[in-house]
């Protein structure tokens, strides 16, 4: 239980800096969706997701390749590991930032925003210095620097908020004012967004140096064995990022009409980031999890591991549940953070929230092809999802829209989870407690079910269903404690 404690409160910490700095980027939503028109938005979200697909492939697997090296017993300097990992990074981002300066206008082409190479080039350099910085994140989640970690990515954060203020809202004001006014350009439009990006990634990488300075020491044979073992982590890290962004990318190719289809991709965009409380979720358990499933293979028997891996799995399941039944039940509240004319996207929020809880329970599971070597099953896994999504966006987008993404997404995670807990039995069993996991699934996504058809088949007025919403939520916290609470208690005994 200390092993489970001291990840909880690393999850917590590295929760605190996720959830806070989505949070407030969440709230950047509904001054971008009052002031782009849906259009607009949409060359926002088709950029941010080749710009997700570009980091995967910028750092290849590197994080979780120094995690695995640092704690491997035949590589005792883990700064060496570190310090190895960086350079490669370090070459390959300032080449990736070469091409992009010396292509934007072709590229900007590409995005469907001609005439404005400099979206891609500020994007490009972004990219490049994020990937890089990267790796100096690991290594304070190596070291369990959580603040450290968590200060910086707030402080990053922060000024790309800032930054996107004062360029949206408050800049045109100083330009008709005769202030700033070579700062505003009407034109620019959107371009705000990525100039901000730009100039916190810079900010973040001077933020960094202490980590870059120190001991270098390089090794080729080290870096061979690093990209052999994170090579299948690249393809893994590829498809699972291609298939939360591939169905963006192609949206505007599967939609004939291109405006019409730019539209539905600003509204589908902007009801995503609605289920983004998931996801933060998710993203704090991992920065926590990935670093404890290798500490726990290296300092525990087999036994004690898979139990520390079991209770971590129950616990993702219990509070997931209770995230997405929070969300769903004051969905009323939380739909005011997107412009109402955005709203008739709401309907992809469940499907997107219960799609990447899916992909929560399917990083729990990767434990076991991570610490036996066996990254190879990730990327098999991955690219089965991959086909599940390019198959059902293909066949579903042209007929429902946006709402064909969205069940691709579903399908395409549950297709991964299930095919990953069936091998994994096989290969690395671990005795995950199943029937409290579907039993929690049943019980979040049940309670909200019920109040759904009251909702919408009784004239219950306004204030007892909201009581009713509370009381689904409260019934589900007293559901989890009448269940476990007597195991803590036998636990101790």
């Amino acid at each position: 239980m200390a092993g489970i404690r001291s990840l909880a409160k690393d999850t917590a910490v590295y929760g605190m800096s996720s959830i806070v700095g989505r949070f407030l980027n969440w709230c950047l939503v509904p001054m971008y969706t009052h002031v782009f028109p849906a259009e607009e938005y949409g060359v926002v979200t088709l950029v941010y997701s080749i710009v997700a697909l570009l980091l995967v492939c910028l750092t290849y697997g590197m994080e979780t390749g120094f995690f695995r090296f640092a704690n491997h017993e035949r590589w005792k300097d883990p700064m060496q590991v570190y310090t190895t990992a960086l350079s490669a990074l370090g070459v390959s981002s300032t080449v990736f930032c070469i091409i992009v300066l010396i292509f934007s206008d072709i590229f900007a082409g590409w995005i469907d925003c001609p005439g404005h190479p400099s979206y891609v080039w500020m994007m490009g350099i972004a990219v490049g210095l994020d990937a890089f910085t990267s790796l100096p994140f690991a290594y304070l989640r190596y070291k369990h620097k959580a603040m450290r970690f968590a200060a910086l990515k707030l402080v990053g954060i922060g000024l790309n908020i800032g930054l996107n203020i004062f360029f949206i809202l408050l800049l045109p004001h100083l330009a008709e004012r005769g202030m700033c006014g070579w700062m505003w350009s009407d034109d620019f439009g959107v371009g705000y967004i990525f100039l901000a990006n730009l100039i916190a990634s810079v900010v973040t990488l001077v933020l960094l140096m202490p980590e870059l300075r120190g001991r270098w020491s390089y090794c080729g044979k080290l870096l061979r064995e690093m990209l052999v073992y994170s090579f299948p982590l690249l393809v893994l890290g590829l498809a699972g990022i291609m298939n939360q962004s591939i169905d963006k990318i192609l949206y505007p190719l599967l939609i004939h009409d291109r405006a019409e289809a730019m539209d539905g991709l600003g509204i589908y965009g902007a009801n995503y980031k609605i289920a983004i409380i998931m996801v933060m979720f998710i993203q704090a358990f991992r920065f926590a999890y990935e670093p404890y499933i290798f500490a726990q293979h290296k300092t525990q028997d087999g036994k004690r591991s898979s139990e520390a891996y079991v209770q971590a799995m129950k616990w993702y399941v219990i509070f997931g549940m209770l995230i997405f039944l929070g969300v769903m039940e004051m969905i009323d509240i939380v739909k005011w953070f997107i412009a109402p004319s955005y709203f008739s996207g709401l309907r992809v929020v469940p499907l997107i929230m219960i799609a990447e809880f899916f992909f929560g329970v399917f990083f729990n599971l990767s434990v076991w092809y991570k610490i036996t070597d066996r990254t190879i099953y990730g990327t098999w896994f991955s690219l089965l999802g991959l086909a599940v999504t390019l198959g059902l966006n293909v066949a579903l987008v042209p007929m429902m829209g946006y709402m064909g993404c969205a069940v691709a997404a579903l399908c395409c995670y549950g297709v991964m989870m299930i095919a990953s807990w069936v091998v994994g039995k096989k290969k690395y069993p671990i005795n995950y407690d199943v029937k409290s996991g579907v039993f929690y699934f049943a019980a979040g996504t049940g309670l909200w079910a019920v109040t759904l058809a009251i909702r919408h088949f009784t004239d219950m007025q306004d204030a007892l269903l909201w009581c009713l919403r509370v009381v689904a939520i409260g019934a589900y916290i007293g559901i989890v404690i009448l269940k476990e609470k007597p195991r803590a208690v036998a636990t101790r005994n």
